[in-house]
């Protein structure tokens, strides 16, 4: 009996155990594991950097997709915060649901972020395929997304530099995928809330389930409009037709919500909404930007620096694409303003320092011309009485 009991038992976890192979193996086929295999397959470069994980591990790093867990959620899945065995902090992506387009763009995203090497990209550190929906695990970016610091107004405020430096870094990393990417790269859907900001406040670009890399031959892509109403370009929109001018656009609004502290549609008081791009480059027509421009930053920020970037957001809006500026000259241009206002905030600061040098001398001076005259009083006064000149000491 007690031989019966342990191989009925046995028996029991190796039945188990093929039925759990089992699960994972259906999972893994209906999560595109065979489609990824083969895409990652094709390029080298993919197949060391992306980790796959367990579910049973990702079950444990994020307390069972505990919802006291969730970092943010989308159309494409919920972001979840969780700590691995080693203790690295993970922000892991939850799909919603498993579908022909939600399969391509995990799929999608996993082969992108596996060739994207660029400090303000956010980085991809594996996936899952054995849980009844895809999952993806990134590094965590601990301060949230630009959007959360522009609205609704946060209680910190985002100063003037941060912002000038948060576009210049979202530039950059736009410029490398269009143009210094082994294969050039269009993210598709720029906005604010599509950017991260880590713990220094640097900008990390995030959520390439949308994005297309594209053969070195192609200008454009024709696919079904995607994107998020307000940042969508809208040649784009009538055409069908994506270029790296599209995310130009975007980037544009992105550049305006910086500027204004607005979001990309604007509702007024009788509910009626309005796009902040087309506002945004109404107001640059009437020469009236500082009507618009964010009260926190308004009266800290330079006016010459606001309108620098205010002609470059116009540009980037340009209805024509073919008139916007790359994303390599709006990086370009965002990098010169800033070292232009960090030389002059240095010519200021010796400025300051050599009218505080001066005010220092000066009293000096009038300190010592102030003692000198004491002391010619006091010899006078000594020298008018009949006090007896002091005998001086013998030398020895």
């Amino acid at each position: 009996m007690l031989l019966l009991l342990i191989g009925g038992w046995w028996l029991y976890k190796i039945m188990e155990k093929r039925k759990s192979i089992k699960l994972k193996q259906k999972f893994f086929r209906q999560n595109g594991g065979l489609l990824l295999q083969q895409q990652l397959s094709s390029s080298d470069q993919c197949i060391s950097k992306t980790k796959v994980f367990s579910s049973e591990e990702l079950e444990t790093a994020t307390d069972g997709f505990n919802v006291n867990r969730i970092l943010g959620q989308g159309g494409q899945g919920t972001v979840y915060k969780g700590m691995l065995a080693d203790g690295v902090i993970v922000a892991v992506k939850r799909s919603t649901m498993v579908g022909e387009e939600n399969l391509e763009g995990f799929i999608n995203e996993v082969c992108i972020l596996s060739q994207i090497n660029q400090r303000n990209i956010v980085r991809l550190l594996g996936c899952c395929l054995e849980a009844e929906v895809p999952l993806l695990v990134y590094e965590f970016i601990p301060n949230g997304t630009l959007s959360e610091y522009l609205h609704p107004q946060n209680e910190f405020p985002l100063s003037w530099e941060m912002r000038l430096q948060i576009a210049a870094e979202t530039a950059g990393a736009l410029c490398y995928l269009h143009s210094a990417a082994s294969i050039p790269i269009y993210h598709r859907d720029i906005k604010s809330t599509n950017i991260l900001l880590d713990h220094k406040y640097r900008a990390k670009i995030a959520d390439f389930g949308t994005s297309r890399s594209l053969s070195v031959d192609q200008t454009h892509l024709t696919t079904n409009v995607q994107g998020t109403f307000g940042y969508l370009d809208p040649e784009y929109f009538w055409s069908s037709r994506f270029t790296d001018k599209s995310d130009v656009y975007s980037f544009g609004v992105v550049l305006a919500e910086l500027l204004t502290g607005q979001k990309a549609i604007l509702t007024n008081e009788s509910q009626e909404h309005t796009n902040l791009a087309a506002h945004f480059v109404l107001l640059m027509e009437e020469n009236r930007i500082f009507d618009i421009v964010d009260a926190q930053i308004k009266e800290h920020c330079p006016k010459e620096d606001v309108i620098g970037v205010a002609n470059i957001a116009e540009r980037c809006l340009n209805l024509n694409g073919k008139k916007r500026p790359t994303m390599k000259q709006v990086t370009s241009e965002l990098e010169r303003i800033i070292q232009l206002s960090q030389k002059k905030d240095v010519q200021q600061n010796n400025e300051e320092a050599e009218s505080i040098t001066a005010e220092v001398i000066s009293a000096w001076d009038d300190a010592s011309t102030s003692i000198t005259c004491s002391s010619f009083q006091v010899d006078k006064a000594l020298s008018s009485s009949d006090v007896e000149p002091l005998v001086p000491f013998k030398t020895w």
